[in-house]
């Protein structure tokens, strides 16, 4: 049974703002719908776009986000200073605790996440809406292949182990980012809306 308080928000939830995560496989276009709906929300103190913590170098082929090594980011975990946290393709990515104050205080965070920690961010956030941004395979396979980054072979095979099935969840967008960015970030800045009244 779930606890509501008094105010009918679920006891023991970070809250009263919301978590935004963006999931889907990789070359689904999330990084392009999340920086074009950044620009627009230029100026807009309310929403936090979350830059994620990743043990990877920084380069020019991948999203900018903060580079740190593996024994920083065990600190981080071990202490309890990061939102969200998730292995993937031998990396670690986390989402800072940047993103929890600003929840705490009633804003929105927007964070490119993975379907991995979504049982986790529902059990954490009062407010959680999840946007799943897919595309076909053999498109997913083509914007995976521009990158440069996999081989012919690593994308096929990091394809057929994607696991792309969601758990349950209340609050759940999937757009089909298959044409025009603009139509896809359309849809995303239309989903949030839509969550936010």
């Amino acid at each position: 049974m779930t606890v509501l308080d008094k105010a009918g928000k679920q006891a023991g939830k970070l809250g009263p703002g919301a978590l935004i995560m963006v999931v889907g496989p990789s070359g689904a276009g999330k990084d392009t719908l999340i920086y074009g709906y950044q620009d627009r929300c230029k100026g807009d103190k309310n929403i936090l776009f979350a830059r994620r913590l990743i043990t990877r170098p920084a380069d020019a082929g991948s999203e900018p986000h903060q580079t740190i090594c593996h024994q920083q980011m065990e600190q981080l975990i071990n202490q309890g200073r990061v939102a969200l946290f998730w292995p993937a393709h031998g990396l670690t990515y986390a989402l800072p605790e940047a993103i929890d104050d600003h929840i705490a205080k009633g804003g929105i965070a927007i964070a490119n996440g993975s379907r991995k920690t979504l049982a986790q961010a529902a059990s954490k956030y009062q407010r959680l809406l999840v946007i799943h941004i897919t595309a076909p395979a053999h498109i997913l396979a083509k914007r995976l292949a521009t990158r440069g980054r996999e081989t012919a072979r690593d994308i096929e095979q990091r394809l057929r182990r994607a696991d792309l099935s969601l758990p349950d969840l209340p609050n759940l967008v999937e757009i089909q980012n298959i044409g025009d960015p603009e139509a896809g970030i359309d849809q995303l800045e239309q989903a949030i809306r839509a969550f936010q009244h």
